[in-house]
């Protein structure tokens, strides 16, 4: 018996490959679990950056206030109205996931709006695709696709190196059947 939870069971996140179908928006109402505030001087420019160049969508707003921002379910974002934002990104990010087709349309929206905005995408080691965008308020956010894996790939090699050795082909790390989450 395994005293690991099926996280698949409640996450958004499709398994990965070149044909991974993003989820549709989800616009019910949850308690958060997690979520990011992000303070900015121009509600209207902000607001217009994350919704036609990172795909998110205006859950609800108050006027001069705040807009809450989200993706799929548990990509939350709270826009709020501030009299200053910091002059420059910090090195601190914060990630989004996405699926592998979504990257590069969400690099050029992105660039479309604010051309020096995008750093990517770049593959990782740990077997992603990032792209990293400054937002109008100097955030820094990572849109990330996980990419099949290839057991005998750089990737699984990097993760062998440190110890973590991939479960085979549908099954988990205790070797249960996981099916559709392999």
């Amino acid at each position: 018996m395994s005293d690991h939870y099926d996280a698949f069971a409640m996450s958004p996140v499709p398994p990965p490959g070149p044909d991974a179908v993003a989820p549709e928006p989800f616009r019910g109402i949850y308690g958060m679990p997690a979520f990011v505030t992000i303070p900015t001087s121009d509600l209207a420019a902000s607001l217009d950056f994350w919704t036609r160049g990172l795909g998110f969508f205006e859950l609800f707003g108050i006027p001069g206030r705040l807009v809450h921002l989200r993706r799929w379910a548990f990509q939350d974002v709270l826009l709020v109205a501030a009299a200053d934002v910091p002059e420059q990104a910090p090195a601190m990010s914060f990630s989004f996931a996405c699926v592998l087709g979504e990257v590069d349309s969400v690099a050029e929206a992105c660039r479309a709006l604010r051309p020096a905005s995008v750093d990517g995408p770049r593959d990782t080691p740990w077997n992603t695709r990032d792209l990293e965008v400054i937002t109008p308020e100097n955030a820094r956010i990572v849109v990330t696709a996980a990419k099949p894996f290839d057991p005998d790939g750089e990737e699984a090699r990097n993760l062998a190196a440190v110890g973590i050795t991939p479960p085979a082909p549908g099954r988990d790390a205790d070797g249960v059947d996981n099916g559709e989450h392999a």
